[in-house]
């Protein structure tokens, strides 16, 4: 919901993804192994793990889904493939993906580095996400402002922050970060947004 009109505004030449996923992402069981496990910890007791490869509380996993003969897992892939789709880019685009799962409930989050065709001005970069449909951003570095799961949890727009220049891409580069629930904005909220513009635009009729 971030990039897209990035793109649109100042192109792409590649997108560095790294992606940091909740226990939700593995359904009601991922939810109930964290928090059971979180308990046992606290409590002195083993921590069972039968969802996740390793115990989730107090860890992260740098692993969602199978590892593919190319060295990614599946998901990684998979947000690459549905990236490129989404975005109408051409096969070809480089984008590459780390997915990490850590201890949180709700709510995936992102660091989004993109490469543009052209020059990127960072006010204007934030204007764009500002106007985007579905996108809030929360990005003030004096009051400690920017995305967490914390504050995404049950919203229904993708928090967007940490916006500025990617020293690595120089002028064409920018990166920043994002938090959304998965939950609600890619899964119930975007069937409901479907529904309503079909029943707009008479296709439901």
């Amino acid at each position: 919901m971030a990039l897209w009109p990035l793109i649109q505004k100042f192109g792409v030449v590649k997108v560095l993804m790294s992606t940091y996923q909740a226990s939700s992402g593995a359904g009601q069981p991922g939810m109930d192994e964290l928090t059971s496990g979180t308990k046992a910890y606290l409590d002195g007791e083993d921590v069972k793990n039968d969802i996740f490869a390793y115990p989730l509380p107090f860890n992260v996993i740098p692993q969602i889904d199978k590892f593919q003969e190319n060295g990614y897992t599946k998901e990684e892939m998979k947000v690459t493939w549905e990236c490129r789709k989404i975005c109408g880019l051409p096969e070809d685009t480089p984008i590459s993906c780390s997915a990490v799962r850590i201890p949180t409930i709700r709510a995936h989050s992102e660091v989004i580095v993109l490469e543009a065709e052209k020059d990127v001005d960072v006010a204007v970069a934030r204007q764009v996400l500002e106007d985007a449909k579905g996108v809030k951003v929360v990005d003030d570095q004096e009051t400690l402002q920017y995305p967490m799961p914390l504050t995404a949890t049950g919203q229904y727009d993708v928090e967007v922050g940490r916006i500025r220049k990617s020293i690595a891409f120089g002028d064409k580069g920018l990166e920043f970060f994002v938090c959304g629930d998965q939950l609600l904005r890619g899964a119930a909220l975007n069937a409901v947004l479907v529904a309503e513009e079909m029943q707009e635009n008479g296709a439901l009729n």
